[in-house]
């Protein structure tokens, strides 16, 4: 019997039906749902392709491990901390790094930036040079010559890889007492911009130097850090290896990883993704309700044939499955055709690069085989749930005239 039910959708959904008009609803639904399909899709995929977009812009921010003290900046300890490092066969490299705001001016023209202080390891862990679009990455041989962030360097105006304008960089010196002149309220070092690298969120205002400029401007004494960070051989073990360290090192040290360390960022992504799949299920609902009319108007126009089948013996839970299987039908014509629609645009953006998100930049698109999953299961859920809803015909609705 169940057999016949399904094999009666089928036919109410393949052949003609009684009317134009019901013909036109039912394959509306369909049509409906393929496009909701489709959208939700394609958003979640560029959504997904903007999330690794992400991940690579901060990727020369964060490293796999972050070494910090736990009570004041500069890491104590270092020369014990780096024989750890250099034995532990999980790392693969290490560098230490100080960052502290300072003020930069130019011609006149000031702003306040972030100075990153680097050592000449640092590329091995965040390869940072390898994103400079303009210059060259610093040489390391003289402690003046840095790399910036474009906007910083587009308001500043400062020249790149110039031997005769140099920016100054003003660092408050720590203290207390009596100002008797210039000296005592900050030091200042005159710097060379040697390359340029891009911007974004987690990067505007950066300045990346050597990390004696920043130990001379701090009055800080050689080898000092206020970070160390780490990169490992696998970084699908970074867990066990920061519990290995953080035994080792003690209590003393904190040890954060590159989500930790970037734990707003990450939050505002995954609140995002939250909305995204909450709008487009809303959306998938609303369109939802096409098929619940196609299924209406399909008991009214399979009037007839309902009450001769209930004649005949057909049970009525039956032809209630008939009509649930209806609505399956349409809306796993729907899900396959919304995917393969998806599919195909997003094939077509990574191709093309037609739409951009910028003038230069289009925007991304990552096909990932969860992405069907969730969509599918949305789409699955709300057609399912309509479907049996609407499906519930009563006796006497048939059998009265």
């Amino acid at each position: 019997m169940k057999n016949i039910a399904f094999y009666i959708a089928s036919r109410y959904l393949l052949s003609k039906k009684g009317s134009t008009a019901v013909t036109f609803i039912t394959w509306l639904a369909a049509v409906a749902m393929s496009v909701a399909v489709a959208a939700m899709f394609v958003i979640i995929s560029v959504f997904s392709g903007l999330e690794d977009f992400n991940k690579t812009l901060i990727a020369n921010l964060h490293a796999d491990l972050t070494i910090k003290n736990t009570s004041g900046k500069t890491i104590k300890n270092f020369e014990k901390i780096n024989k750890i490092l250099k034995n532990n066969k999980e790392i693969s490299n290490f560098s230490r790094l100080i960052e502290e705001k300072t003020y930069i001016n130019y011609n006149g023209k000031g702003d306040i930036a972030y100075l990153r202080g680097v050592d000449s390891a640092y590329t091995k862990v965040n390869p940072v040079d390898k994103t400079i679009f303009y210059g060259t990455y610093p040489a390391f041989q003289y402690t003046n010559e840095v790399i910036m962030e474009h906007s910083l360097q587009n308001r500043l105006g400062i020249p790149v890889a110039s031997d005769k304008d140099f920016a100054t960089l003003f660092m408050p010196k720590p203290g207390t007492g009596i100002i008797n002149k210039e000296e005592d309220i900050y030091n200042k070092k005159e710097i060379v911009v040697t390359g340029i690298f891009p911007g974004s969120d987690q990067l505007n205002n950066y300045i990346i130097a050597p990390i004696e400029l920043t130990e001379e401007l701090l009055n800080l004494p050689k080898n000092s850090a206020y970070e160390i960070v780490i990169k490992l051989k696998n970084p699908d073990n970074t867990e066990s290896v920061r519990q290995n360290l953080q035994k080792t090192l003690g209590k003393d040290i904190e040890i954060k990883t590159k989500e930790e360390e970037n734990a707003a960022f990450w939050k505002m992504i995954n609140t995002e993704k939250l909305f995204i799949y909450l709008i487009f299920a809303l959306v998938i609902f609303i369109t939802t309700f096409n098929l619940a009319g196609a299924i209406i108007i399909l008991q009214l126009d399979k009037k007839q044939q309902a009450k001769s089948l209930i004649s005949l013996g057909f049970p009525l839970s039956h032809l209630r499955m008939t009509y649930f299987y209806t609505g399956l039908l349409i809306v796993l014509l729907g899900v396959i055709s919304g995917l393969l629609l998806g599919t195909a645009l997003c094939y077509f953006q990574i191709y093309t690069e037609l739409f951009k998100a910028v003038e230069d930049l289009p925007f991304p698109v990552k096909i990932v085989g969860k992405n069907y999953l969730i969509v599918a299961a949305i789409a699955s859920l709300f057609g399912i749930t309509i479907s049996w809803f609407f499906s519930k015909i009563s006796k006497d609705y048939i059998t009265k005239n």
